[in-house]
């Protein structure tokens, strides 16, 4: 069994996750009572901003190129 979060915008389901979903395999939807967390365009400003300060506060050598990264794969930490 896989479980994938998410939300419905506009009568569709919007993943959190890339999924790929067999054909015609039974299926189980849970709607939660509690809304998604909507950020204003000022508190994402303010999030980009104290990440490129922090970036600038850095003693770290920036390289020229970086490696690609999967930002929604899991990782251990």
């Amino acid at each position: 069994m896989q479980a994938y979060q998410g939300y419905f915008e506009n009568g569709q389901f919007i993943s959190l996750d890339t999924m790929k979903i067999p054909e015609r395999k039974r299926a189980i939807l849970t709607v939660l009572d509690e809304p998604i967390k909507e950020y204003s365009k000022n508190e994402q400003l303010i999030a980009f901003q104290e990440f490129f300060d922090a970036i600038n506060a850095s003693d770290e050598e920036i390289p020229e190129t970086f490696e690609r990264v999967n930002f929604s794969r899991p990782v251990d930490l």
